[in-house]
Formats: C-alpha cells, structure tokens, sequence
C-alpha cells in the first residue's frame, strides 16, 4: 500500500475522515511519567532526534559504516522513521504492525498488529510508547511490551509524529488541529486549530511550538494556554517539520522556497528559492552550528548557511530527496526515492559513502549509539555501524 504525502493546497477545504472523537481506554493502567523529547548519544526519541527537530545526531558514527543487520518483512512497506530508545529500535509500517527490534541485533523482541496503518514516527519516553495512525488514533502502549494504555480519537489522520512538553505530548492531525495531551492520561489539554490540514510534528522551544501547515502559515503556538502566540506566512502549504536553532526555526514548502524565520519576531529573515529547478521541498531540514541541509524534489541536497541563506554546496542524487537528511558531526546522510543512502561532507558535499538498497525511501535516518537505522518502501529496515566494535 502507498499513500500519498502531498500538502493539500491552501484553501481545500477539510473533510473529517472519523466521526469518532474523544478518549478511550484500555484496561491497562498508566505507570509513571517519562524523560522524554531530549536526545542522547544513545537515543533517537521523536522524529527528528529531539524536540526542537534539529535533525543532528548527538551520537558519532564510524568512519566506515557497514551493515550490521537487516530486518524484513515480507509484502510489508515503511514510510516512517525508527526512533530509538534503551537499545531498542521502534518503527511502524503502512500494514498495521508496529515492530521493536533489538538495535545490537536486529531481533525482534515483540510485534503488534492493528487493522489500520502507519505513516508517522512514533515518539519515545522511558516507560511509554506513542504512536498515531491513519485513521486518527493515538496510542499509548507500554514501550516494554506493546499493550495498549490508552487511545485518544482525534478527527482525521494522524501524519505527524508525536513531541513532548513538560507532562504532555503533542501532535497534529489533517483535521487541522494541534492536540495537547496528558502523557499518563491520555486526556485532553487543549487543542488548536488551523484553516487546514497540519501534517509536520510539532517543534518545540521553551513554551512555543512551531508547526508548519497546509494554510501556508507557520503557527507559533504558546504550550501554557494553547493559543496563537505569533503567525507567519510561508505563501504555500506544506508539512514539512521546523528545525529550530536559537531564535530561528527553518523549513521548505511546496512553493518550492525555503524560509528562515526569526520566532520571536514572527517574522522572514530570508529565504532561498533553487533558480535552476524550482521544485517542492517535503524534506524536513537538519541544522547544526552555521549549516541547515535539506532535500527537494529537484533531486538536490541543499547546504545553506544558517546566517543568511546563502549556498554553501549542493549535491544532485539521481532521484528526488523527500526523506529528511541527518547530520552526524561532519557528515550529512541523505536517502533518495531510488533506495540510495549517501553520506556526504558537511563542509564541501562531497560524497564520502553510499549504499544502494532494493527500494525507495519516504523515512529519515535515526542515528544513536553509533548506528545508523532507516526502513524502506519494500519493508527492510537496515541497521549500519562498524563490525568491529
């Protein structure tokens, strides 16, 4: 099954796709607060390794990666990010079964199936899991086992990855609601909402969450009250997830521009349009000191200086970049449609290191303890690092 990722654009107007709303429980009770959303050298917790989605790994690699294990599931396909937690890798798939894969071997140590499918990457605290799927529904499972906690039924399909905030987690949903949500409870805390569809994961800074949506707005979020705390318009949709660095937050959209914007201004710095290819951007960026690198549809790797746009070097793949690229120290890895994995030098672009899998990939790389873990559309997930350590 392949579902599309497309923005819909500005002024389409919303369809509920459940009229189920609301909180359901299971039987299972909640046990204690997580230490969530901050990564580690050891930890890949939410989307794009940490809660300001800055895409930038915490964790080295080797100099020379190799592949340590793949894990397959036969007629099965990944459009998600693995996240990683306490030596164990979470990623589901678009047939309904969410995996947890030992990260040393690649053993599965349990499997859940659901009738419905992911495209999301789950989010990971120490003691629970949370995970929302295409057809609006929230879970919160017990990361050691699975079993379910509780449900929390929001209006449309769940494309955003899960954040956290104090007791809290956040998503999105294409109802076009931000949803802030007790952690332990499951209850709601409150919901804002847009003229659109919101598809990025939240970003987090302090008490102010970013998300970029279908509207061609970003929204400036206050987490204590729910409500608008700022507003910036991109002129074009998309569901692309904010990187954030000092008072800057950085994403493309499907106008095909790239915008640096100053948060607590609400306002553009700049922004950056490809004058050759002028092509969607659904990549999520990734930015570490005075470099943000993201992909596009134009088949680019992008590297701009975090300052003042300019570019830095690009890299041209034989396939377009929707995959969110990660920096790993002086290295960026990128993933392509055409299932290749380049790893490229930060400071030049040069390719240093390429791996050719059998199939395309939609998910982003997650980096923790020296490992290197992306899944592709054909159902593999792949673990890369040394194997002499």
């Amino acid at each position: 099954m392949q579902r599309s990722r497309v923005c819909c654009r500005i002024g389409c107007r919303l369809v509920l796709v459940a009229a189920l709303a609301g909180l359901t429980y299971s039987a299972a009770r909640c046990v204690g607060a997580d230490t969530a959303g901050a990564g580690s050298v050891d930890t890949w917790p939410v989307f794009r390794g940490d809660s300001r989605s800055t895409g930038a790994a915490q964790s080295d690699l080797p100099a020379t990666l190799d592949l340590l294990w793949e894990y397959r599931v036969p007629d099965g396909a990944f459009e998600s990010t693995p996240v990683i937690m306490a030596g164990v890798v979470y990623i589901a798939d678009l047939d309904g079964c969410l995996y947890a894969l030992e990260l040393a071997t690649g053993k599965e140590r349990w499997k859940k199936k659901w009738e419905t499918g992911f495209t999301a990457a789950a989010a990971a605290g120490d003691k629970r899991l949370y995970l929302g799927d295409i057809d609006g529904l929230l879970r919160c499972l017990d990361i050691g086992s699975g079993d379910e906690l509780w449900t929390y039924a929001a209006e449309g399909e769940i494309s955003s990855g899960v954040n956290f905030y104090r007791d809290n987690v956040l998503f999105g949903s294409q109802d076009g609601s931000l949803y802030c949500v007790h952690a332990e409870r499951g209850t709601l805390v409150w919901k804002y909402t847009i003229e659109n569809q919101i598809r990025c994961t939240p970003t987090v800074v302090e008490d102010r969450a970013f998300v970029a949506g279908c509207d061609g707005a970003l929204h400036i979020v206050d987490l204590t009250s729910g409500r608008a705390a700022g507003k910036v318009d991109i002129q074009a949709p998309t569901g692309v997830t904010p990187a954030a660095a000092g008072d800057r937050v950085f994403f493309g959209t499907e106008g095909h521009q790239f915008f640096c914007v100053d948060w607590r201004q609400a306002a553009t710095v700049w922004t950056f349009a490809d004058p050759e290819r002028q092509q969607p951007v659904r990549s999520s960026p990734a930015v570490a000191g005075d470099r943000v690198v993201f992909g596009g549809r134009s088949k680019k790797v992008y590297c701009l200086g975090s300052q003042n746009g300019k570019a830095v070097w690009e890299f041209v793949a034989r396939q377009r970049i929707d995959a969110s690229p990660v920096i790993v120290k002086d290295r960026v890895f990128a993933a392509a449609a055409d299932g290749r994995l380049y790893g490229l030098d930060l400071q030049t672009g040069k390719e240093v290191w390429q791996f050719e899998a059998g199939g395309g990939f939609t998910g982003s790389p997650a980096v923790a303890a020296q490992r290197l873990v992306i899944a592709s559309d054909e159902g593999v997930v792949y673990c890369f690092g040394s194997q002499s350590q």
